[in-house]
């Protein structure tokens, strides 16, 4: 039996335009990855988030498994405990940027550090992939 929410599909579909069908944290592309992206609750529905769309971002599965029900992490440059990155209402380059190579995430912030190490955005995988998709130039995303 799934444990998710059930979410209309019309908020699915107005959300999953918002954010250009790639998530919110690693910025994984949909059309990229060949999976569809999972609608993550920014504030999990367990600690008393709602369903709607001001509480609702996409996140690639494997990101929104890593984040669970997480809604802070340890900054590993000052070992204080920090809030997660909220894609629905913080601008992803205020506290991310991309390597020069483009196949990995560097926080900027003590928010930007704690995201990469909880939810694990340089994981070997991805990297691999990133890699990948550099090479025929389908990454990192230009907007």
């Amino acid at each position: 039996m799934s444990t998710q929410p059930y979410i209309a599909k019309q908020l699915r579909e107005v959300v999953s335009k918002q954010v250009q069908h790639r998530c919110g944290y690693c910025l994984a592309q949909e059309r990229v990855v060949g999976t569809p992206m999972e609608i993550d609750h920014i504030i999990p529905q367990s600690l008393g988030g709602p369903t709607e769309e001001d509480n609702l971002w996409l996140a690639c599965s494997l990101c929104n498994d890593y984040k669970g029900n997480q809604v802070a992490g340890l900054d590993p440059e000052t070992g204080d405990l920090t809030r997660l990155f909220d894609p629905r209402h913080q601008e992803w380059g205020d506290h991310f940027a991309w390597t020069e190579s483009g196949d990995r995430i560097i926080g900027l912030t003590a928010t930007g550090r704690a995201t990469v190490t909880v939810l694990n955005l340089n994981r070997l995988s991805l990297v691999r992939a990133r890699q990948a998709w550099v090479a025929v130039g389908w990454h990192p995303p230009k907007d």
